[in-house]
């Protein structure tokens, strides 16, 4: 399966290394200087879930509380790019190159004032750091483009499916030329560009989410801080979300134990850390759906993309259970949270036989039956 992660980009000293120390506890380098982060660095945080707990109160006997198991995304810390990347400036190859290799981007941009932390264009302007990240990706995208065209226009001659790509690749050119990312282009043939897009690395046709670093005042959401306005305004029209956070705060709370980060959020008014946001909200970027096994032994929860069949599905559990696929009996989560139970569900007609074709539905409970 290709990386679902998402890449943390940047500028430097944005608060990247930062935001991504407090939602890994990986112990990336954060310092006050360009390229503190040279190579990359990965984290798995858990999705919050509170139908896993759910589900674990269902099948807990007495004394015995089977291990709840959370899904996860993987963010990935790539170092602060600067104008110049995509001629290799500031390491900028091999920044680039581990930009291809995420399934999303969480662009995060500085708004918040602060003299002692040095801002690598001498001041705090987002719109300006969004459209110098975005010009370095497009003009990445452009080399990588021109280059595989110079290629199409020969083998289209003799080639139908060349033709069809060629026509569909051309357009890009004038776009990525103007800044703008492959994302908001209106293709006529999105799903050829889409698969195109991968096997070239394109950086601009990624999803995008764009974090704003504030400062503890400006929590929860930033209403109030007209740099999050510019960028929500710039955000939406992409289509890309917003997610608001406070490196700091969030650096703080990755120090205490549950308990102490609970009482510190409520003390901040708030529900809960910018990690939980930003990790819902990548999730979904990522299309991905968790579905879930339940029992007395365990409580796990899985990851798939949406519209993954059964079987696939089960091969995320083990690839014995693809392999000897034969049906598989399904329940959503909510319902068999009610029933109380496998046995009670199926009283209740509940529970749902589903065989080769069924697409799995983010909530699903499912046990699979097979013979390998």
């Amino acid at each position: 399966m290709a990386s679902l992660g998402v890449g943390i980009v940047g500028l430097p000293n944005v608060g990247k290394s930062t935001l991504f120390n407090a939602i890994t506890r990986a112990g990336a380098l954060a310092a006050n200087y360009p390229f503190a982060t040279i190579d990359k660095n990965v984290g798995v945080v858990p999705l919050p879930d509170e139908r896993l707990s759910a589900l674990q109160k269902v099948f807990t006997k007495g004394e015995r509380v089977p291990p709840a198991v959370p899904t996860h995304v993987e963010f990935v810390d790539i170092a602060g790019l600067v104008k110049g990347a995509h001629r290799g400036e500031g390491l900028g190859n091999q920044f680039l190159a581990h930009i291809r290799e995420v399934a999303a981007i969480a662009h995060v941009v500085r708004c918040f004032e602060d003299p002692n932390i040095v801002h690598v264009s001498g001041r705090v302007d987002p719109l300006d750091d969004l459209q110098t990240i975005n010009t370095e990706l497009a003009l990445a995208d452009l080399q990588t483009l021109e280059r595989r065209l110079d290629k199409l226009r020969k083998s289209a001659k003799a080639h139908k499916e060349d033709q069809a790509l060629l026509a569909v690749l051309e357009p890009l050119l004038p776009h990525l030329s103007q800044g703008h990312p492959i994302r908001t282009h209106a293709s006529l043939e999105p799903e050829l560009l889409a698969k195109a897009a991968r096997e070239m690395g394109l950086l601009t046709h990624k999803p995008i989410i764009y974090v704003c670093n504030v400062a503890e005042e400006d929590l929860p959401d930033g209403t109030q801080n007209p740099h999050v306005a510019q960028v929500r305004a710039a955000a939406a029209q992409e289509g890309a979300e917003v997610v608001v956070v406070s490196a700091k705060i969030e650096a703080e709370l990755a120090e205490l134990s549950e308990a102490e980060a609970q009482e510190y959020l409520a003390s901040l008014g708030l529900k809960e850390s910018g990690l939980n946001r930003l990790v819902r909200v990548a999730y979904r970027t990522l299309g991905l759906i968790t579905f879930f096994t339940a029992g007395e032994k365990e409580v796990r929860a899985w990851t798939v993309c949406k519209g993954t069949k059964a079987p696939q599905a089960a091969g995320e559990i083990h690839s014995d259970l693809e392999r000897g696929f034969i049906r598989a009996e399904v329940v959503d989560w909510s319902r068999l949270v009610e029933a109380g139970g496998w046995a009670q569900a199926k009283e209740r007609g509940w529970v749902r036989t589903e065989g080769k074709d069924y697409e799995v539905q983010d909530g699903d409970v499912i046990l699979v039956l097979f013979n390998v």
